[in-house]
Protein backbone atom coordinates (compact mmCIF):
# COMPACT_ATOMS: atom_id res chain seq x y z
CA UNK A 1 0.00 0.00 0.00
CA UNK A 2 1.89 3.05 -1.19
CA UNK A 3 0.06 5.40 -3.53
CA UNK A 4 -2.53 2.63 -3.75
CA UNK A 5 -4.24 0.90 -0.84
CA UNK A 6 -7.02 -1.09 0.49
CA UNK A 7 -12.47 -0.60 1.10
CA UNK A 8 -23.96 2.71 -0.32
CA UNK A 9 -26.68 3.23 1.03
CA UNK A 10 -28.32 0.05 2.28
CA UNK A 11 -31.94 -1.00 2.07
CA UNK A 12 -31.82 -2.53 5.56
CA UNK A 13 -29.61 -2.16 8.66
CA UNK A 14 -25.93 -2.50 7.82
CA UNK A 15 -25.73 -5.56 10.05
CA UNK A 16 -28.07 -7.42 7.71
CA UNK A 17 -26.08 -6.54 4.63
CA UNK A 18 -22.89 -7.60 6.37
CA UNK A 19 -24.25 -10.99 7.34
CA UNK A 20 -25.48 -11.73 3.84
CA UNK A 21 -22.01 -11.33 2.38
CA UNK A 22 -20.56 -14.16 4.37
CA UNK A 23 -19.46 -16.93 2.07
CA UNK A 24 -15.74 -16.79 1.40
CA UNK A 25 -12.83 -18.20 -0.49
CA UNK A 26 -9.83 -18.30 1.84
CA UNK A 27 -6.33 -17.25 0.95
CA UNK A 28 -5.02 -20.67 1.87
CA UNK A 29 -4.58 -23.69 -0.37
CA UNK A 30 -5.16 -24.13 -4.08
CA UNK A 31 -8.10 -22.35 -5.69
CA UNK A 32 -11.03 -24.62 -6.40
CA UNK A 33 -13.54 -23.96 -9.16
CA UNK A 34 -17.23 -24.54 -8.55
CA UNK A 35 -17.43 -25.74 -12.14
CA UNK A 36 -15.38 -28.79 -11.10
CA UNK A 37 -17.65 -29.71 -8.20
CA UNK A 38 -21.07 -31.33 -8.26
CA UNK A 39 -23.55 -29.50 -6.07
CA UNK A 40 -24.17 -31.31 -2.81
CA UNK A 41 -27.64 -32.57 -1.93
CA UNK A 42 -28.93 -32.90 1.63
CA UNK A 43 -31.55 -35.04 3.31
CA UNK A 44 -33.34 -32.02 4.75
CA UNK A 45 -33.36 -28.20 4.59
CA UNK A 46 -32.09 -28.16 8.18
CA UNK A 47 -29.17 -30.37 7.22
CA UNK A 48 -28.37 -28.15 4.26
CA UNK A 49 -28.27 -24.95 6.29
CA UNK A 50 -26.37 -26.54 9.18
CA UNK A 51 -23.72 -27.68 6.70
CA UNK A 52 -23.47 -24.14 5.33
CA UNK A 53 -22.94 -22.66 8.78
CA UNK A 54 -20.34 -25.30 9.62
CA UNK A 55 -18.47 -24.79 6.34
CA UNK A 56 -18.42 -21.02 6.82
CA UNK A 57 -17.25 -21.36 10.42
CA UNK A 58 -14.49 -23.80 9.40
CA UNK A 59 -13.38 -21.78 6.38
CA UNK A 60 -13.94 -24.85 4.21
CA UNK A 61 -13.72 -23.49 0.67
CA UNK A 62 -14.26 -26.78 -1.11
CA UNK A 63 -17.37 -27.51 0.95
CA UNK A 64 -18.78 -24.03 0.36
CA UNK A 65 -18.38 -24.45 -3.38
CA UNK A 66 -20.00 -27.88 -3.21
CA UNK A 67 -22.92 -26.49 -1.20
CA UNK A 68 -23.66 -23.69 -3.68
CA UNK A 69 -22.61 -25.52 -6.83
CA UNK A 70 -21.42 -24.43 -10.29
CA UNK A 71 -21.34 -20.69 -10.94
CA UNK A 72 -21.10 -19.74 -7.27
CA UNK A 73 -17.60 -18.24 -7.25
CA UNK A 74 -18.86 -14.65 -7.27
CA UNK A 75 -21.19 -15.47 -4.38
CA UNK A 76 -18.32 -16.95 -2.40
CA UNK A 77 -15.59 -14.38 -3.10
CA UNK A 78 -15.65 -10.60 -3.45
CA UNK A 79 -11.91 -10.38 -4.11
CA UNK A 80 -11.28 -9.04 -0.60
CA UNK A 81 -10.39 -12.01 1.60
CA UNK A 82 -10.38 -10.00 4.82
CA UNK A 83 -13.81 -8.47 4.30
CA UNK A 84 -15.19 -11.84 3.26
CA UNK A 85 -13.72 -13.51 6.33
CA UNK A 86 -15.14 -10.85 8.65
CA UNK A 87 -18.58 -11.28 7.12
CA UNK A 88 -18.39 -15.06 7.35
CA UNK A 89 -17.59 -14.85 11.04
CA UNK A 90 -20.49 -12.49 11.64
CA UNK A 91 -22.81 -14.83 9.77
CA UNK A 92 -21.81 -17.88 11.81
CA UNK A 93 -22.25 -15.93 15.02
CA UNK A 94 -25.66 -14.67 13.95
CA UNK A 95 -26.79 -18.16 12.92
CA UNK A 96 -25.86 -19.38 16.39
CA UNK A 97 -28.47 -16.94 17.70
CA UNK A 98 -31.28 -18.86 16.08
CA UNK A 99 -32.58 -20.17 12.76
CA UNK A 100 -36.17 -20.61 11.58
CA UNK A 101 -37.34 -22.51 8.51
CA UNK A 102 -40.45 -21.53 6.57
CA UNK A 103 -41.97 -23.59 3.75
CA UNK A 104 -43.32 -21.44 0.95
CA UNK A 105 -44.53 -24.71 -0.61
CA UNK A 106 -43.61 -28.39 -0.49
CA UNK A 107 -40.53 -27.85 -2.62
CA UNK A 108 -39.17 -24.51 -1.38
CA UNK A 109 -37.93 -23.45 2.06
CA UNK A 110 -36.82 -20.00 3.23
CA UNK A 111 -34.44 -19.60 6.16
CA UNK A 112 -34.68 -16.75 8.69
CA UNK A 113 -31.49 -16.11 10.63
CA UNK A 114 -30.57 -14.63 14.00
CA UNK A 115 -32.40 -12.47 16.49
CA UNK A 116 -33.40 -10.05 13.73
CA UNK A 117 -34.85 -12.91 11.71
CA UNK A 118 -33.50 -11.74 8.36
CA UNK A 119 -34.27 -13.94 5.37
CA UNK A 120 -31.30 -15.69 3.81
CA UNK A 121 -31.41 -14.72 0.10
CA UNK A 122 -30.84 -18.21 -1.30
CA UNK A 123 -33.79 -20.58 -0.84
CA UNK A 124 -33.42 -24.31 -0.27
CA UNK A 125 -35.40 -26.34 -2.81
CA UNK A 126 -36.35 -29.95 -3.41
CA UNK A 127 -34.22 -31.60 -6.09
CA UNK A 128 -34.61 -35.26 -6.89
CA UNK A 129 -34.34 -37.20 -3.66
CA UNK A 130 -32.71 -34.40 -1.69
CA UNK A 131 -32.53 -30.68 -0.99
CA UNK A 132 -30.15 -28.12 -2.47
CA UNK A 133 -29.49 -24.38 -2.30
CA UNK A 134 -31.07 -22.67 -5.33
CA UNK A 135 -28.04 -20.39 -5.67
CA UNK A 136 -29.06 -18.66 -8.88
CA UNK A 137 -32.24 -17.38 -7.24
CA UNK A 138 -30.39 -15.37 -4.59
CA UNK A 139 -27.04 -14.72 -6.24
CA UNK A 140 -27.90 -11.27 -7.56
CA UNK A 141 -29.23 -10.05 -4.23
CA UNK A 142 -26.13 -11.19 -2.35
CA UNK A 143 -23.80 -9.48 -4.81
CA UNK A 144 -25.90 -6.30 -4.89
CA UNK A 145 -25.88 -5.99 -1.12
CA UNK A 146 -22.15 -6.62 -1.00
CA UNK A 147 -21.61 -3.92 -3.61
CA UNK A 148 -23.86 -1.47 -1.78
CA UNK A 149 -21.98 -1.95 1.46
CA UNK A 150 -18.56 -1.67 -0.17
CA UNK A 151 -19.51 1.48 -2.05
CA UNK A 152 -20.82 3.12 1.10
CA UNK A 153 -17.62 2.18 2.92
CA UNK A 154 -15.55 3.62 0.10
CA UNK A 155 -17.36 6.95 0.28
CA UNK A 156 -16.67 7.12 4.02
CA UNK A 157 -13.00 6.20 3.54
CA UNK A 158 -12.66 8.89 0.86
CA UNK A 159 -14.02 11.50 3.27
CA UNK A 160 -11.65 10.23 5.96
CA UNK A 161 -8.80 10.66 3.48
CA UNK A 162 -9.75 14.31 2.91
CA UNK A 163 -9.80 14.93 6.66
CA UNK A 164 -6.46 13.17 7.08
CA UNK A 165 -4.78 15.26 4.38
CA UNK A 166 -6.06 18.47 5.92
CA UNK A 167 -4.81 17.40 9.32
CA UNK A 168 -1.45 16.38 7.87
CA UNK A 169 -0.97 19.78 6.23
CA UNK A 170 -1.83 21.66 9.42
CA UNK A 171 1.70 21.09 10.74
CA UNK A 172 5.24 20.94 9.43
CA UNK A 173 5.63 17.16 9.51
CA UNK A 174 9.10 16.95 8.00
CA UNK A 175 10.85 19.89 9.65
CA UNK A 176 11.49 21.63 6.34
CA UNK A 177 9.39 24.69 7.09
CA UNK A 178 6.74 23.79 4.50
CA UNK A 179 3.10 22.94 5.17
CA UNK A 180 2.29 20.29 2.59
CA UNK A 181 0.03 17.36 1.83
CA UNK A 182 1.21 13.75 2.02
CA UNK A 183 2.14 12.02 -1.21
CA UNK A 184 1.87 8.54 0.30
CA UNK A 185 -0.51 6.64 2.54
CA UNK A 186 2.28 4.98 4.54
CA UNK A 187 5.35 6.78 5.81
CA UNK A 188 8.83 5.43 5.29
CA UNK A 189 10.50 4.00 8.37
CA UNK A 190 11.36 6.69 10.93
CA UNK A 191 9.76 9.36 8.74
CA UNK A 192 6.44 11.16 8.57
CA UNK A 193 6.11 11.56 4.83
CA UNK A 194 2.83 9.64 4.64
CA UNK A 195 -0.59 9.87 6.26
CA UNK A 196 0.20 7.01 8.61
CA UNK A 197 3.19 6.26 10.82
CA UNK A 198 3.59 4.14 13.90
CA UNK A 199 3.46 5.98 17.20
CA UNK A 200 4.53 5.11 20.71
CA UNK A 201 2.26 5.38 23.73
CA UNK A 202 1.55 9.02 24.53
CA UNK A 203 2.55 10.30 21.10
CA UNK A 204 0.15 12.13 18.83
CA UNK A 205 -1.44 9.66 16.45
CA UNK A 206 -0.97 10.04 12.71
CA UNK A 207 -3.81 11.47 10.57
CA UNK A 208 -4.81 8.02 9.26
CA UNK A 209 -4.04 6.34 12.57
CA UNK A 210 -7.64 5.70 13.69
CA UNK A 211 -8.69 4.25 10.33
CA UNK A 212 -5.59 2.06 10.02
CA UNK A 213 -5.98 0.86 13.61
CA UNK A 214 -9.60 -0.05 12.99
CA UNK A 215 -8.74 -1.87 9.78
CA UNK A 216 -5.83 -3.71 11.40
CA UNK A 217 -8.07 -4.95 14.18
CA UNK A 218 -10.32 -6.38 11.49
CA UNK A 219 -7.47 -8.35 9.91
CA UNK A 220 -6.10 -6.00 7.26
CA UNK A 221 -2.33 -5.51 7.03
CA UNK A 222 -0.57 -2.40 5.75
CA UNK A 223 3.17 -2.53 5.08
CA UNK A 224 5.27 -0.16 3.03
CA UNK A 225 6.34 -1.72 -0.24
CA UNK A 226 3.74 -4.49 -0.26
CA UNK A 227 1.52 -5.09 -3.27
CA UNK A 228 -1.73 -3.16 -2.75
CA UNK A 229 -4.63 -5.15 -1.35
CA UNK A 230 -8.29 -4.16 -1.55
CA UNK A 231 -9.92 -2.56 1.48
CA UNK A 232 -13.64 -3.40 1.69
CA UNK A 233 -13.42 -4.44 -1.95
CA UNK A 234 -11.75 -1.27 -3.26
CA UNK A 235 -8.31 0.01 -4.23
CA UNK A 236 -7.33 3.60 -3.45
CA UNK A 237 -4.77 5.76 -5.27
CA UNK A 238 -3.46 9.24 -4.44
CA UNK A 239 -3.62 11.75 -7.30
CA UNK A 240 -0.97 14.47 -7.46
CA UNK A 241 -2.44 16.75 -10.12
CA UNK A 242 -5.73 17.86 -11.63
CA UNK A 243 -7.01 18.14 -15.18
CA UNK A 244 -8.91 20.70 -17.22
CA UNK A 245 -12.31 19.64 -15.84
CA UNK A 246 -11.35 20.45 -12.25
CA UNK A 247 -11.98 23.93 -10.80
CA UNK A 248 -9.05 26.12 -11.84
CA UNK A 249 -8.06 23.90 -14.75
CA UNK A 250 -4.90 21.87 -15.17
CA UNK A 251 -2.61 22.07 -12.18
CA UNK A 252 0.27 20.07 -10.77
CA UNK A 253 -0.19 19.78 -7.02
CA UNK A 254 3.52 19.12 -6.54
CA UNK A 255 5.95 22.05 -6.55
CA UNK A 256 9.67 21.44 -6.04
CA UNK A 257 8.92 17.95 -4.81
CA UNK A 258 6.33 19.05 -2.26
CA UNK A 259 2.57 18.61 -2.68
CA UNK A 260 1.31 22.05 -1.70
CA UNK A 261 -1.32 22.94 -4.31
CA UNK A 262 -3.88 20.30 -3.42
CA UNK A 263 -4.51 16.56 -3.38
CA UNK A 264 -6.74 14.01 -5.03
CA UNK A 265 -7.89 10.42 -4.70
CA UNK A 266 -9.44 7.80 -6.94
CA UNK A 267 -11.05 4.61 -5.61
CA UNK A 268 -12.09 1.70 -7.79
CA UNK A 269 -13.49 -1.82 -7.20
CA UNK A 270 -11.13 -4.77 -6.95
CA UNK A 271 -13.58 -6.89 -8.96
CA UNK A 272 -15.99 -4.95 -11.12
CA UNK A 273 -19.55 -6.14 -10.64
CA UNK A 274 -18.56 -8.34 -7.71
CA UNK A 275 -16.97 -6.12 -5.05
CA UNK A 276 -18.25 -2.84 -6.50
CA UNK A 277 -19.49 -1.06 -9.60
CA UNK A 278 -18.91 2.66 -9.16
CA UNK A 279 -15.48 4.30 -9.04
CA UNK A 280 -15.05 7.42 -6.91
CA UNK A 281 -12.94 10.58 -7.07
CA UNK A 282 -12.34 13.42 -4.60
CA UNK A 283 -9.93 16.32 -4.06
CA UNK A 284 -9.20 18.91 -1.36
CA UNK A 285 -12.67 20.43 -1.76
CA UNK A 286 -14.17 17.25 -0.30
CA UNK A 287 -16.77 16.76 -3.04
CA UNK A 288 -17.01 13.12 -4.09
CA UNK A 289 -17.85 12.13 -7.66
CA UNK A 290 -18.76 8.71 -8.98
CA UNK A 291 -18.78 6.95 -12.33
CA UNK A 292 -19.36 3.47 -13.68
CA UNK A 293 -16.19 2.80 -15.66
CA UNK A 294 -17.53 -0.49 -16.99
CA UNK A 295 -15.94 -3.93 -17.35
CA UNK A 296 -12.51 -2.37 -18.00
CA UNK A 297 -12.64 -0.47 -14.71
CA UNK A 298 -9.27 -1.69 -13.43
CA UNK A 299 -7.45 -0.80 -16.65
CA UNK A 300 -9.09 2.62 -16.87
CA UNK A 301 -8.62 3.45 -13.18
CA UNK A 302 -4.95 2.51 -13.21
CA UNK A 303 -4.53 4.99 -16.05
CA UNK A 304 -6.06 7.85 -14.04
CA UNK A 305 -3.25 10.09 -12.81
CA UNK A 306 -5.11 13.37 -12.25
CA UNK A 307 -8.26 14.54 -10.51
CA UNK A 308 -10.34 15.37 -13.57
CA UNK A 309 -14.07 14.65 -13.19
CA UNK A 310 -15.81 15.60 -16.43
CA UNK A 311 -19.59 15.72 -16.94
CA UNK A 312 -19.80 11.93 -16.94
CA UNK A 313 -18.81 11.89 -13.26
CA UNK A 314 -21.77 12.58 -10.97
CA UNK A 315 -21.72 14.22 -7.55
CA UNK A 316 -22.32 11.90 -4.60
CA UNK A 317 -24.40 12.84 -1.61
CA UNK A 318 -22.91 10.80 1.27
CA UNK A 319 -25.57 8.96 3.27
CA UNK A 320 -25.11 6.78 6.32
CA UNK A 321 -22.07 4.91 7.53
CA UNK A 322 -21.05 1.32 6.91
CA UNK A 323 -17.61 0.93 8.41
CA UNK A 324 -17.90 -2.03 10.79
Amino acid sequence: MEEEIMGRSETKPRKLAAFIVMIVVTSFGSPVSAQDIKQREFESPQGAFNSLVEAAKNNDTKELLAIFGPGSEDVISSGDVVADTQARQRFAKDAAGGVKFSKSDDKRVLVFVGKDGWCFPIPIVKSGKGWIFFTEDGKEEIINRRIGRNELNTIQVSLAYVDAQREYASKDRNGDGVLQYAQHFLSQKDKRDGLYWETASGEEISPLGPLIAHATEGGYTFRKGEKPSPYHGYYFKILKSQGSNAPGGELDYVVNGKMVKGFGLVAYPARYGVSGIMSFMVNQQGIIYEKDLGPKTEEIAKGITAYDPDKTWKKVEPTGTALP
